[in-house]
């Protein structure tokens, strides 16, 4: 835990903090963390999806159906538990209960899965995986379903103050979507792996450079964000963090125990499940300047409690795996 801690937790606080030192003294500001966002958001944050998706291949997929089903349905159902407890609990509009969705109902698995998982579970085919299986999830699945949804929220609001009651064409926030690199690139890549294409590794070098500024880049740029608005640890930051750290490894847990999953992959769901907010519901934030300050009090905040309920759930999990083969 110690090694997670300093190898995976404390790189993110100390970036997020330099970030916000930055935007205190004045060396950079709103739109500039605006603007870094929009190149991670448009280049590195696709890049660094399409080759984390591109390298697994279908036999992954297919090795272990009940994993790919339980993540998939699971993983996507608190997506939408998280988009509509905000919109109808706490009254959002659309888009912002889209970028919440997009942030607390998803783990940030692209930029820690292989620090948090490895350290524990050890370099395996398994890991390896559970990260594939869960990164395409959320890459190629959650991200264009909440970029539809904010740009269908948006739609409407902008019809609403232009005085346009007629109804706006349903497909066009899809499309809208569709249509930017942070959606499509994933969707091309599963489309590519479903078609049993190998990814030459000559071409890892043309990405390596410009997907590893995604991860430095959008903290440093959340760090700048938290610096120009004022932070919010409110009921709906504490409520995001809620949902992420509890409700989604909770459901994991519960409905891999109920269809049986093998421990060690149950082990590693739930740790998945279990990981701070993604990074790209913030950079989505940010670029769309909607729900800023309270997304990124919620990711702090959640960053933070991380380090505490990663090692609670791996003996919970343990506890209940435990308790139910000794009951059967």
């Amino acid at each position: 835990m110690l090694h997670i801690i300093l190898y995976a937790i404390v790189p993110i606080l100390v970036i997020m903090l330099l970030g916000y030192y930055s935007g205190k003294t004045g060396a950079f500001n709103g739109a500039n963390a605006r603007v870094l966002n929009k190149v991670v958001l448009n280049y590195a944050l696709p890049a660094a999806l399409f080759v984390s998706i591109i390298k697994a291949n279908r036999e992954m997929l297919s090795v272990d159906v009940k994993l790919t089903l339980i993540s998939f349905v699971v993983l996507l159902g608190c997506f939408m538990l998280v988009y509509y407890v905000f919109r109808w609990l706490y009254k959002d509009s659309m888009a912002e209960s889209a970028i919440s969705a997009l942030i607390s109902g998803s783990p940030t698995i692209g930029f820690l899965g292989f620090a948090v998982l490895q350290p524990i579970f050890g370099d395996s085919a398994s890991v390896g995986l559970v990260i594939a299986i869960v990164a395409i999830e959320v890459n190629a699945f959650g991200i264009p379903i909440g970029l539809a949804l904010l740009n269908a929220g948006r739609a409407k609001q902008a019809a609403l103050k232009a005085g346009d009651v007629q109804k706006t064409n349903p497909w066009k926030p899809v499309l809208n979507a569709i249509s930017q690199p942070v959606a499509w690139a994933p969707i091309l890549a599963v489309i590519l792996v479903l078609c049993g294409l190998k990814w030459p590794q000559e071409l890892d070098p043309s990405f390596d450079l410009i997907k590893g500024a995604n991860a430095s880049i959008a903290v440093f740029a959340a760090g700048i964000t938290l610096s120009s608005v004022k932070i919010k640890i409110n009921g709906q930051a504490i409520m995001g963090s809620f949902l992420k750290l509890i409700v989604m490894p909770l459901l994991i847990l519960v409905v891999g125990i109920i269809f049986k999953m093998h421990p060690e992959n149950l082990k590693m769901l739930v740790v998945c499940a279990a990981l701070p907010p993604a990074f790209s519901g913030i950079i989505i934030a940010s670029r769309y300047r909607t729900y800023v300050a309270t997304g990124t009090s919620s990711l702090a905040l959640s960053t933070i409690l991380f380090m505490g309920f990663c090692p609670l759930w791996i003996w919970i999990t343990d506890l209940c795996v435990n308790w139910f083969h000794l009951a059967a």
